[in-house]
Formats: C-alpha cells, structure tokens, sequence
C-alpha cells in the first residue's frame, strides 16, 4: 500500500519537474530527426543524465552533501549554455554539418544526458527535501516510477516533435531555436541559482 501511494506521489511529482524537458527534446529530434538511431541515442541520453540526478538527491539525501554543494546546483547552467552558444556558433558560421540535409544532424547521447544534468538542478532541489521526508521504500517507489517515466517523456517529445506542423516549423527554425533554447535555460539556472553575484 505504501509502495502504490508512494508510486503514485512520483508521477505527479516527475510530470512537475520533467515537463519542461518536452521542449528541449522535441529540438534534439528536431535536430536528428532522419539520423539513424536518433531515438536511442536521446533516450540513452536522457537516462544517463536522469540517473544522475537521481543518484545526486539519494546521495544528499543520504547526508553526501559534501559531494554535491547545494551552492554548486546552481552552476551546472553552465553546460546548456556553453552547448547552446557552440551551436549558435556553428550556425553562424555555417559548419554545423552544411553538407547534411536538414533533420539528419547526429545527436550525442552525451551531450542529452549532459543538457538533461544541467536542467535537473530544479529536480534535485525538489527530490531532496521529499527523500528526507519519506522512507526507504517510498524512495525506491520514486526511483522505479521515475525511471519508468523516462520512456514516456521521450516518446512525448518524439510524437510532438513528429506532428507535421510542429516538424516544418521545427526543421525551418531548428538551427536557431536549439542554440536559443540551450542558451536561455543556461542563463535561467544561473540567475535562478545566484551564480556569480547575479
């Protein structure tokens, strides 16, 4: 009974804390979408950088503070932001794999997991306090639920990203909105977070 209540708890708190990753994977099916192995590689993307988040709450919450400051959440905007100007960089300078037809760019499953890390500092920040709130089983609940979940919020993203107006405005604006996006959910985890006096 425990289990299911606290199953149930998980989904409601996974879709509050996960939804703004839709937007952000619906762009890397964007960006790949005729690419062999898009869909793989971004799940396995998304699992690595989720497992992370995961294993950062249970091992703050398990009193490891001293590996992860709270202070340095905030600095993991970093990453989406370094990725998101390096791809307006490569879109402006016209490198961005020129010679490949739009839709066809290669997806790094490091580079989903590590913009997936950065975007989940909001998720630690909740996953915490709730794990010191609840026992052991309830955390395993979440986890389990959590992960079952994974699939869902990419096979979300695919279907959006895959709906025939969302695909055309997708693959016209895709070399623009993905560097923006990278680049706006950066600066917002730093501001957001303090980072640097902000």
């Amino acid at each position: 009974m425990a289990f299911t209540v606290a199953a149930l708890q998980a989904v409601g708190l996974f879709l509050v804390t996960n939804i703004d990753d839709i937007i952000v994977l619906s762009l890397f099916f964007a960006r790949g979408a005729e690419a062999h192995g898009t869909t793989a590689r971004i799940t396995a993307g998304q699992y690595l950088g989720f497992g992370a988040i995961l294993t950062a709450s249970v091992l703050m919450t398990l009193g490891a503070s001293a590996f992860l400051p709270a202070d340095a959440i905030a600095y993991f905007g970093l990453i989406p932001l370094i990725l998101g100007l390096r791809a307006a960089w490569q879109a402006w300078r016209s490198d961005d794999d020129d010679d490949a037809p739009a839709g066809t760019k290669p997806i790094s499953v490091w580079t989903v997991a590590a913009v997936t890390f950065a975007n989940g500092g909001d998720n630690i920040g909740v996953y915490v306090p709730v794990f010191l709130a609840v026992g052991t089983t309830a955390i395993v609940a979440y986890t389990v639920v959590f992960l079952a979940l994974i699939s869902v919020l990419v096979l979300a993203a695919r279907y959006i990203a895959t709906r025939p107006p969302i695909a055309r405005v997708l693959e016209r604006w895709e070399h623009i909105l993905f560097p923006l996006v990278l680049i706006l959910l950066g600066a917002v985890i730093l501001i957001e977070g303090g980072t640097f006096g902000l």
